[in-house]
C-alpha cells in the first residue's frame, strides 16, 4: 500500500464524509459562481463601451483569485501537516463563505463607483488563499481514512465535490435564465446564485466541526523528507494538473462561449454547466470505484487519449450545428472522458506523496498549476477568440494541453493496491 498504517487506526462515518465532500463542493460552487455569470458580473462591476472589454476585465478579476493560491496552499497547506487537517479545513471554508458574502452584497460600479471593483478584486484573492489550501487538507484527510481497497474511491469524493458543485451552480443558473431576463440577470439575478452559497456555510462549518483528526503527532514531529525524494511524482502531478485545470477551465468557460461566440440565450447557455457538472460527477466515481479494481493507470491513459481525439470534431460540431443539443452533448462528452483521466491521476499523485507532507505538497502543485493556467485560460481563450475569430481558439488550447497530461501518465507506476506487485513503494 502506499499510503502510512499511521493513519490506518482512523476512520470518517458517511456523514463526516459527506461533510468533506460536501463542504469541498460549497467552496468550488462560490468560485466557479464568479465564472459563470462573468458576463453580468463583468457588467455591473466592470462597465464599458465595448462589451468584450468588461468581459475581459471580469474574467481577469476571476483569475486574480488565483494569484493567491500558491500563498494559500503554502499557508494553509503547510499548516496541515503541522497541526492537522480538521483546523485548516474549518479555517478555508469560513474564510471563503466570508469573502462570497461580501461580493455578494457589494453594490454596482453604477453606485459607489471604483470601490465596487477593488472589493471584488480583494474578496477573490481572499477566496483564492481559502482554496489554495482547502485543496491539500481535504484531500490528505480523505486520502487518510479510506481502507486502501477503497482509497479511489475516497480520494475521488475530491472530484465528485467539484462536480456537485458545477452542477449545482448550473442548475440554478438555468432556473434564474428561464425566470429573468438578462437585464434583471445583471441587475441582481447572479447576486441570488451566491447568495445560495452563502446560505448553507453555517451547515459546512457545523459538519466540519465534527471530522476527526487524520494526522498523528509523532507523524507531524517526523523531519521532512527531501524534495529529492518525491520530485518525480510532484512533476508528474505539476503536468497532470496542468491538463486538467485548462480542461476544466475551457469547459467552465462553455455557458460564457455559448453566449458570446455561439450567440445562444443564457436558458440554453447556463445548461452547459449542468451537463458539465453531472458529468463531472458521474466521471469522478468511475475513476474512484473503476481504479480501486483495476488499477489507475488504465483509468488515466485510455479515456485522455480519446478525450484528446475528441476535442476538435466536437467543438466543430458546436460551430457549425450550435443549439442546445449539441452544447449539451459535446459538453457532457468532453467532461466525462477527460475527468475520469484527470481523477485517477489525482488519485496517484495523492497516493504517492509522503504521509509527512501531503496535505502542502498536494496544495503546492496543485495552487501552482491552477494559477499559472487556471487563472489565465478563460481570459486566454476569450483573447484568442476575439483576436483570431476562430471560434476553435479554445479547443486548440485545451487539446495541446490535454497531450502534455497524456504524455506524463504514459511514464507514471502504477500505485493502487490491486496491482502490489506494480506499485510504488510505501511513501512514509
Amino acid at each position: 500500500m502506499i499510503l502510512s498504517e499511521d493513519t490506518a487506526r482512523v476512520r470518517a462515518t458517511p456523514a463526516q464524509l459527506l461533510g468533506v465532500t460536501l463542504g469541498n463542493a460549497l467552496e468550488f460552487y462560490d468560485f466557479l459562481v464568479f465564472s459563470f455569470f462573468a458576463v453580468q458580473i463583468g457588467q455591473s462591476f466592470f462597465p464599458a463601451t465595448n462589451p468584450q472589454s468588461s468581459l475581459l476585465a471580469a474574467l481577469a478579476t476571476f483569475g486574480a483569485g488565483f494569484l493567491m493560491r500558491p500563498l494559500g496552499a503554502f499557508v494553509i497547506g503547510g499548516l496541515g501537516d503541522r497541526l492537522g487537517r480538521r483546523p485548516m479545513l474549518i479555517l478555508s471554508f469560513a474564510l471563503i463563505g466570508i469573502a462570497n458574502l461580501v461580493v455578494a452584497i457589494t453594490p454596482s460600479y453604477a453606485a459607489i463607483g471604483l470601490a465596487a471593483p477593488l472589493i471584488v478584486i480583494v474578496c477573490r484573492l481572499v477566496q483564492g488563499f481559502a482554496l489554495g489550501g482547502e485543496v491539500g487538507a481535504s484531500t490528505a484527510f480523505l486520502a487518510e481514512v479510506a481502507p486502501p481497497h477503497r482509497r479511489g474511491a475516497y480520494i475521488s469524493l475530491q472530484l465528485v465535490g467539484h462536480g456537485l458543485s458545477m452542477l449545482a451552480a448550473g442548475l440554478i443558473g438555468v432556473s434564474l435564465a428561464a425566470a429573468l431576463d438578462d437585464a434583471a440577470l445583471t441587475a441582481w439575478g447572479w447576486r441570488i446564485a451566491m447568495g445560495v452559497g452563502v446560505a448553507i456555510v453555517p451547515i459546512g462549518l457545523a459538519l466540519r466541526r465534527t471530522l476527526p483528526e487524520t494526522l498523528r503527532a509523532e507523524v507531524s514531529s517526523r523531519p521532512r523528507p527531501s524534495f529529492a525524494s518525491y520530485r518525480g511524482i510532484a512533476i508528474f502531478a505539476f503536468l497532470t494538473l496542468l491538463a486538467g485545470t485548462i480542461a476544466t477551465y475551457v469547459l467552465g468557460y462553455m455557458t460564457t462561449y455559448a453566449k458570446t461566440v455561439l450567440l445562444l440565450p443564457s436558458s440554453i447557455s447556463f445548461g452547459a454547466t449542468v451537463a458539465i457538472g453531472l458529468a463531472y460527477t458521474i466521471g469522478a466515481v468511475v475513476a474512484g470505484l473503476g481504479s480501486d479494481r483495476f488499477g489507475r493507470r488504465p483509468f488515466m491513459i485510455l479515456p485522455m487519449a480519446i478525450g484528446a481525439a475528441a476535442i476538435i470534431p466536437g467543438f466543430w460540431l458546436l460551430t457549425n450545428w450550435p443549439g442546445a443539443s449539441t452544447l449539451y452533448a459535446v459538453s457532457f462528452v468532453l467532461r466525462f472522458l477527460l475527468v475520469i483521466a484527470s481523477a485517477a491521476a489525482f488519485i496517484t499523485l495523492t497516493e504517492a506523496f509522503p504521509l509527512r507532507v501531503r496535505s502542502g505538497a498536494v496544495a503546492v502543485v496543485y495552487a501552482v498549476a491552477t494559477s499559472v493556467f487556471g487563472g489565465t485560460t478563460q481570459f486566454v481563450v476569450a483573447w484568442l477568440t476575439g483576436v483570431t475569430g476562430d471560434p476553435l481558439s479554445p479547443a486548440w488550447y485545451m487539446l495541446a494541453a490535454t497531450l502534455i497530461g497524456l504524455v506524463a501518465m504514459l511514464f507514471v507506476r502504477e500505485t493502487a493496491p490491486v496491482k502490489s506487485s506494480d506499485a510504488v513503494a510505501p511513501r512514509e
